[in-house]
């Protein structure tokens, strides 16, 4: 009803819908062309741009360019979801760029207020509320409306509930633009010259994955705004898997695409996200070097600002289900002792550590030390049995104050002191006992202790 009421504009600019596929289904297709179309004003759509990216029947996106001010690109080979609407949004005629999936329906008056926004401010990245579509009989489902876009530090894309705060002053005005750390990527608006000044996508970046995450950090850090707007709706077909193939395999190209937007964009918190996904680490990224002279170009934020002003939630959030280093943990990582790393050994029942070879994969090997002291494995930190040379270390559940799990760095941060007492963490006898207590020693290998990533240093 609010939504209805609303005025709009009417020097709104018109805008080109880019629609890259690879072997949709033509009825799919064709339902999200016609909605587009249909919910529309004719005036505000300069043209529709389908990209198809090497569909193995070319005819599919033939016949559709049948359809007046529909305009058909197509790839003489693969080249993935960003590529191809690099390619579509370089063709386009109309001021505003609006991407949207190739499996949509766009819903009653879904497009004037992504333009007005755009209108309003050039740098508003619009996004309408997305519904959901049945993938099994194709009903439009609908979908909630206190919902904003998010993402884990191991950057994968999640759906947020908004907070309080932002939950009653969305009840005070429920047609207000939602501000969102993160869009899903797939449907948005954006004016064109704003698109194109700031760098479009990273073009080696490869198929899809991850293109959300590096240009939702992009707007945000170099002077734009990410915003979800709710009187526009417009269905979506979430499907359960890719129905069409990843060249060089979907995991390994998801993670170089979310590696070299991490690179890029994120600053030193990339440690937060190789102590989420410790593979990553091995992971070849290729040049970066235009993407981070674009970076610098726009003059554009750090990472702590954006952490700070726009998804404050993320280090809570993500320590409270996954108790892993939050921004004021000063190392993290494995603990190495030239090529072996501290292990649980999967003992934790029993809770003794030993040395193991380092697999740099994380699990059992993937410790923190906060800035209180405690050396900590997921909920469990490292904990001195007794007070004396030789006592074993074992991981027991972290209790607030407790002197016996409070270690810390010596100076020159190659060894992990008992804080309060000259005794060291010492693997001499870990074959037998565990990891130990032994008087501080600085020229003994044994006590030898570095963390994979460390912040002071």
């Amino acid at each position: 009803m609010n939504c209805r009421s609303q005025d709009y504009r009417n020097d709104l600019p018109d805008t080109s819908v880019i629609i890259t596929f690879h072997n949709e289904a033509r009825s799919a297709l064709l339902r999200t062309i016609v909605s587009v179309f249909r919910k529309s004003p004719p005036h505000l759509i300069r043209e529709i741009i389908l990209v198809d990216d090497f569909s193995d029947d070319a005819s599919d996106g033939q016949e559709l360019e049948k359809i007046k001010k529909v305009k058909v690109l197509r790839n003489e080979k693969r080249q993935g979801l960003i590529r191809s609407r690099v390619k579509g949004a370089d063709a386009a005629k109309g001021q505003v760029l609006t991407f949207l999936d190739s499996h949509c329906e766009c819903n009653e008056k879904w497009l004037e207020p992504l333009l007005d926004r755009v209108k309003e401010d050039r740098r508003n990245v619009v996004s309408p509320i997305i519904d959901v579509i049945s993938m099994d009989n194709f009903d439009y489902i609908g979908a909630s409306a206190d919902l904003k876009g998010g993402f884990d530090w191991n950057l994968v894309f999640k759906w947020d509930y908004m907070t309080a705060e932002e939950r009653n002053r969305q009840r005070q005005n429920p047609t207000a633009p939602i501000r969102t750390p993160m869009i899903a990527g797939g449907l948005f608006s954006i004016d064109k010259s704003w698109f194109e000044e700031l760098g479009k996508y990273d073009l080696q970046m490869d198929v899809w994955g991850g293109e959300n995450l590096e240009i939702s950090f992009r707007v945000w850090q170099c002077h734009g705004s990410l915003e979800i707007i709710p009187c526009s709706r417009v269905g979506h077909v979430f499907r359960k898997q890719h129905p069409y193939t990843f060249p060089g395999g979907s995991g390994q190209i998801f993670a170089r695409n979310t590696k070299r937007a991490a690179q890029v964009w994120i600053d030193d918190y990339i440690q937060f996200y190789y102590a989420a996904v410790p593979s990553a680490r091995h992971v070849d990224t290729g040049d970066l070097t235009e993407r981070i002279a674009l970076r610098e170009k726009l003059q554009c934020k750090p990472f702590k600002w954006f952490l700070e002003n726009i998804y404050p939630e993320l280090n809570q959030i993500f320590v409270e289900r996954f108790g892993v280093p939050s921004a004021q943990d000063v190392a993290f990582g494995s603990i190495k002792q030239q090529q072996h790393c501290m292990d649980t050994m999967g003992n934790f029942a029993d809770g003794t550590l030993g040395l193991y070879p380092c697999h740099n994969t994380g699990g059992n090997q993937e410790f923190s030390l906060t800035e209180a002291g405690e050396i900590k494995h997921l909920d469990l930190c490292v904990t001195l049995t007794e007070v004396q040379v030789g006592s074993v270390v074992k991981l027991f559940q972290c209790t607030a104050e407790n002197p016996m799990q409070h270690f810390m760095q010596t100076p020159n941060k190659d060894q992990l002191r008992v804080r309060g007492y000259e005794l060291c963490l010492d693997s001499i006898s870990w074959k037998s006992k565990g990891i130990v207590v032994n008087t501080c020693d600085p020229s003994s290998p044994s006590q030898k202790w570095t963390f994979t990533l460390n912040k002071n240093r």
